[in-house]
């Protein structure tokens, strides 16, 4: 049986994980001295409490090689095979880890890796398609093709409603920050080949999301897409996305999932963006 694993950086909606069998090794949160397993000792609501009354955001680490090792051998019975899809490599030490583990593993445990030179929900679309083309009767080579094509289309948007998390996680410089808190712009980040760069700053909340949706239509144009709109602490910006995610493209699929709290830590709240994907 192949057994799909992904990280704590993959925003894989409940019902995904349950529809498509993903099983979801949690990142490792660390306010102060004490260490939380996000989506297990640590949700989303209890993540923002935290921040909000200790003014610290915390440090956040992938899952450890032991952590791995325990991960794979409690989830794989004899004959499986596990396709691990993780945080992109470029900003997470996730593929470094589980490769490791692969290794040691050889010959107890089939373990494939797979850099999905990407974050949030765009490792989730990954994970649900190598789910449907495993049900569909492809080989894991005949998977991994596939999504080595599929990983280099999908895209990131993201409007940021603040600098401050980022600042104080280190993600960028202090006066970058300040300069944003004073003009009261909104940023913009964009993923590309595997990394964020904030590329454009809009002066307003409304104008940023709407520049979002601009730059994906960009992208992709008229062609069919199956698209995530991905929120942090902000439900009602998302379901505003949506709705206009609806009126200007050709969409397939499209879901709606809040942002994982090891990308929020560094984001902050009032996050919202669309990751895409057009089809064939």
């Amino acid at each position: 049986m192949l057994r799909i694993v992904t990280d704590g950086a993959a925003d894989v909606p409940l019902e995904w994980q349950k529809e498509f069998d993903i099983q979801v090794i949690p990142a490792n949160i660390q306010f102060g001295d004490k260490t939380y397993l996000q989506g297990v000792e640590l949700d989303y609501e209890g993540f923002y409490r935290l921040v909000d009354e200790t003014h610290k955001i915390p440090k956040t680490s992938q899952p450890t090689p032991h952590q791995f090792e325990a991960f794979y051998k409690k989830l794989a019975n004899s004959g499986d095979t596990i396709l691990s899809i993780h945080v992109t490599s470029k900003l997470s030490g996730t593929v470094n880890s589980a490769t490791t583990v692969a290794r040691e593993l050889a010959g107890q445990v089939e373990v494939t890796v797979f850099d999905s030179l990407s974050g949030s929900a765009g490792i989730a679309m990954l994970c649900r398609e190598a789910r449907l083309l495993e049900r569909a009767g492809k080989s894991l080579e005949e998977i991994i093709k596939h999504l080595e094509q599929m990983r280099s289309k999908i895209g990131i948007v993201l409007s940021l409603d603040t600098l401050e998390y980022a600042r104080l996680s280190g993600r960028v410089g202090a006066l970058q920050a300040v300069m944003a808190s004073v003009l009261n712009v909104k940023p913009i980040a964009v993923v590309t080949e595997g990394v964020v760069n904030i590329t454009e700053k809009v002066r307003t909340r409304r104008a940023s999301i709407e520049r979002v949706l601009e730059m994906v239509k960009e992208k992709v144009g008229d062609q069919p897409v199956n698209m995530a709109i991905v929120h942090a602490r902000d439900p009602q910006a998302g379901a505003m996305l949506v709705e206009r995610a609806r009126e200007m493209f050709k969409i397939q699929n499209i879901m709606m999932t809040d942002l994982s709290i090891s990308i929020a830590a560094n984001l902050g709240p009032g996050t919202v963006g669309i990751i895409y994907c057009p089809v064939e």
